[in-house]
């Protein structure tokens, strides 16, 4: 571990009385990698940074940073920078102070301070509000002032615990563009806290999704919505959320076979899937909603529509009565009308439905004869 540039993070517990809030966290970030923590709310995100910034007095287990263990060293001797979703500002301070403050209590001479803070100013275009106190802000303009303190000082490790959650919206989706950009200039280790799972996505080179107190899964975003590990991190990424239909494997002409909501499917699951009880995962966007009857298709009836972005969300109820949901892109029938739905298989995924646990991914499949 001590050639790791960047942050490390080895069996960290946070216990409150019998509540295991954190158990036995292990994480690395490399130096200028995003790694963003995510997970519902009341999971432990925040008590996790805390733990990292050497602020929480509960957390036991090991910090490295830049392979140098500060476990035992508090908050100001860790190098970090940190900003929060309540941005935390220093409300008798200028932003042009608030920004340099990091760089006063390390004793920073004015005339590099000065050379910093508008450098970072400008990176975060609010040099024009330096002399503004903070109640003359926008909530905007606050989140950059948060960011720009969290990195003027050169952090070798940046903790930014929801930075973007008292934003506005059309804000919050400017900066999920720019931060990355930001964050990649900047080269720190960054461990990013969100409940949004748009926000990873967008900002995660890697992302560790947290649940019960662990990591259930650490990927790519990519890998975690193609390929979620459990049931549970299913169910967090995507909006509207995945379809889960109970289904009981087969054996089939085709291989391993589910039918659920009408649908047949051949998956690329093994043997050991045959008879149990599953669930089938099939994401809203790998519905497509028919007028007209065809081959391989379910019927349904068109239950009520709603627009989302520039998609149309569609409830629909199967003719065993499952309800599922699809996204589609175009007009469809009216609620109320007989329609049959298709699935693209390719993008199904197969959990056990005592364990929740994803027991087969089915890429490449084909629908069943």
């Amino acid at each position: 571990m001590s050639g790791h540039r960047g942050l490390s993070v080895r069996a960290l517990q946070v216990t409150f009385g019998r509540n295991h809030l954190l158990r036995g966290i292990d994480l690395d970030v490399a130096q200028g990698e995003t790694l963003v923590l995510f997970g519902p709310s009341g999971v432990g995100k925040t008590v996790l940074l805390r733990a990292v910034a050497g602020l929480e007095p509960a957390a036991r287990g090991q910090i490295v940073i830049d392979g140098r263990d500060v476990s035992s060293r508090g908050p100001d001797a860790r190098g970090l920078g940190m900003a929060f979703q309540n941005f935390a500002l220093y409300p008798h301070m200028s932003a042009r102070d608030n920004i340099a403050s990091p760089l006063v209590a390390r004793g920073v001479a004015r005339d590099e301070r000065e050379r910093r803070v508008g450098a970072v100013a400008d990176m975060l275009r609010i040099g024009h509000v330096l002399g503004h106190a903070p109640k003359e802000l926008s909530n905007g303009q606050k989140q950059r002032t948060a960011l720009a303190r969290a990195l003027v000082g050169a952090p070798r490790v940046l903790l930014l615990d929801d930075p973007l959650r008292n934003v506005d919206a059309k804000l919050r989706y400017e900066m999920r563009l720019e931060l990355p950009r930001l964050l990649r200039n900047a080269g720190a280790a960054t461990l990013y806290v969100t409940q949004d799972y748009r926000e990873a996505m967008a900002l995660g080179d890697r992302v560790a999704i947290l649940l019960d107190g662990a990591i259930a899964q650490l990927a790519s975003p990519e890998d975690i919505f193609d390929r979620p590990a459990s049931r549970d991190v299913a169910r967090l990424f995507g909006d509207p959320p995945i379809n889960l239909l109970a289904c009981r494997p087969a054996e089939g002409p085709g291989g391993v076979q589910v039918a659920a909501a009408g649908l047949r499917l051949a998956v690329s699951a093994g043997r050991g899937a045959i008879g149990r009880d599953c669930l089938l995962g099939l994401r809203p966007d790998a519905i497509a909603v028919h007028a007209q009857a065809r081959p391989g298709a379910a019927p349904a009836e068109l239950v009520a529509t709603t627009p989302l972005h520039e998609r149309l969300v569609v409830l629909l109820r199967a003719a065993g009565g499952e309800e599922v949901v699809a996204s589609v892109l175009g007009a469809v029938p009216a609620p109320g009308s007989q329609v049959w739905i298709t699935a693209d298989a390719a993008q199904a995924a197969l959990f056990d439905a005592a364990s929740g646990a994803c027991i087969a991914a089915t890429a490449p499949v084909r629908e069943a004869a």
